[in-house]
């Protein structure tokens, strides 16, 4: 029987360099986001860890958010998600400020703007990735 746990593998990689290229869309597009190493390799090397942190933090931290506040995404119609990701993409900063990472988002407005050009970018690349599904 072949390994599924493969399959699996895959899959996180390619979420991880979908981030990471969502993140580089983002730098590109939005005045306030900053990847602070200037070699190529040193770049990639940077937005593939943002990428798996901002994974991580949308899988762990997201679902908490929305179950604690669905009241407000109920009364905002869902309005507020595009604050809570601003505000995890501002987290995910922090993260990586602690690994020492030279990823840097000059306050709120840029937060939110990246956070819907990430949003936005990985939902486009995702539409052209198998989702693993057999039909």
């Amino acid at each position: 029987m072949p390994r599924h746990g493969n399959i699996y593998d895959v899959s996180l990689i390619i979420r991880v360099i979908v981030n990471a290229l969502a993140l580089w869309a983002a730098v590109f597009l939005i005045d306030g986001i900053e990847v602070g190493t200037d070699d190529t390799i040193g770049q990639i090397f940077v937005y593939l860890l943002v990428g798996a942190i901002f994974g991580i933090v949308n899988a762990v931290i997201k679902p908490i958010v929305k179950t604690v506040g669905c009241l407000f995404y109920a009364l905002t119609l869902g309005l507020i998600g595009l604050v809570v990701n601003a505000l995890l993409f501002m987290l995910t900063e922090w993260i990586a400020g602690l690994f020492g990472l030279p990823f840097s988002i000059d306050g709120f407005w840029p937060a939110f703007w990246g956070a819907l050009v990430v949003t936005i970018v990985s939902w486009l690349l995702s539409m052209f990735l198998p989702d693993g599904r057999d039909d």
